[in-house]
């Protein structure tokens, strides 16, 4: 039992090792972007147009009152936005791990940060 132990805790290291390197690497892509407007998601003001990069964690077919609704959730290492294309089932090249570029006013409902329809570029 205690084989198993070491085992789940070098496991749990490694995984929150690779986590802390993902964010590091997302956040220098994002100071990278600040020269073309973007912000980090953790500074990004709510209610005024925003421009944030990252990489889509989840990606979701989630209907709202009957129409559907691709959601998606967007990561840069600060933080975590969710983005929202209502009337879409799917869109192409939208995908979890995907790195994206998003334009839009960020609303909160719910105490969710949520970017409806936004104009939005794949990146590379």
């Amino acid at each position: 039992m205690a084989h198993t132990k070491g085992r789940l805790r070098s496991g749990i290291r490694q995984w929150a090792s690779q986590a802390h390197a993902e964010a590091v690497d997302l956040q220098r892509d994002v100071a990278k972007a600040a020269k073309a407007g973007c912000q980090r998601i953790d500074d990004a003001p709510d209610r005024e147009m925003v421009t944030v990069q990252g990489t889509l964690k989840t990606v979701t077919l989630r209907p709202r009152g009957g129409v559907p609704a691709l959601e998606a959730e967007l990561y840069d290492g600060s933080g975590t936005i969710t983005v929202l294309w209502l009337g879409r089932r799917r869109i192409a090249g939208i995908f979890p791990g995907r790195a994206i570029r998003v334009t839009g006013r960020i609303g909160v409902h719910g105490g969710v940060r949520t970017i409806y329809n936004p104009r939005y570029d794949l990146r590379y």
